[in-house]
Formats: C-alpha cells, sequence, structure tokens
C-alpha cells in the first residue's frame, strides 16, 4: 500500500513536499516514482529513484533543477521537494512502485491514490 500525501495550494515560486508512505510490502527490490496528471492530461512522468545501491536518480526534464526526490529506507518513505513552483506543475501527483529505471506508467505495478498541488498564478 502506498499512501501520498503532502499536497495543497501555493504561489508560484513557492514549494511544497509530498510524501509517500510504503506499507505491507517489501519494497526494497522496486524502485519508486512520482508521476502527475493534470486536468485533461495525460499522466506523465516526473521522477524516480531506486532503492538499492547508490539511489540512481532519474526527472523529467521539466522538472530537473527544481524538484528533488529522495527516500529514507528506515521509513519506507520516499519524498519529492518541490522548489520554484509553476502553474503549470499544477496537477494531481501520484507515488507508485516498480521496476528500477522505469519512467513509463507500465513500469510501474502499484500505485498510490493522488494529491493534489495547485499552483496560483
Amino acid at each position: 500500500q502506498l499512501q501520498a500525501s503532502g499536497g495543497g495550494l501555493v504561489q508560484a515560486g513557492g514549494s511544497l513536499r509530498l510524501s509517500c508512505a510504503a506499507s505491507g510490502r517489501a519494497v526494497s527490490d522496486y524502485a519508486m516514482g512520482w508521476f502527475r496528471q493534470a486536468p485533461g492530461k495525460e499522466r506523465e512522468f516526473v521522477a524516480a529513484i531506486s532503492w538499492s545501491g547508490g539511489g540512481r536518480l532519474s526527472y523529467a526534464d521539466s522538472v530537473k533543477g527544481r524538484f528533488t526526490i529522495s527516500r529514507d529506507n528506515a521509513k519506507n518513505t520516499v519524498y519529492l521537494q518541490m522548489n520554484s513552483l509553476k502553474p503549470e506543475d499544477t496537477a494531481v501527483y501520484y507515488c507508485a512502485a516498480g521496476r528500477p529505471g522505469g519512467r513509463r506508467i507500465v513500469d510501474y505495478a502499484y500505485w498510490g491514490q493522488g494529491t493534489q498541488v495547485t499552483v496560483s498564478s
């Protein structure tokens, strides 16, 4: 089970930190990812981090340099720190567990409920 939290309303230029707590499964072999879906648009990849090794990171070009994904293995929790938010970042954000290195929806087998992020201009 994946539980996402931390969404909200923020002004452009502001910051939010999303959390995704995993429970009920051994997640050590999974990568964890964040996706987002804006109204009327397809769900898209945002960022991912592997659990094992050095925690390989991957970001969508649209968020690179502004968003940071991190993990706390002891808490089985993944975070998405979002800085310099823009109105176009407004979306429902989903966390997911899946295949290391994956950036596609089909690479992720387990999904949490979404958390709404709204960035006002």
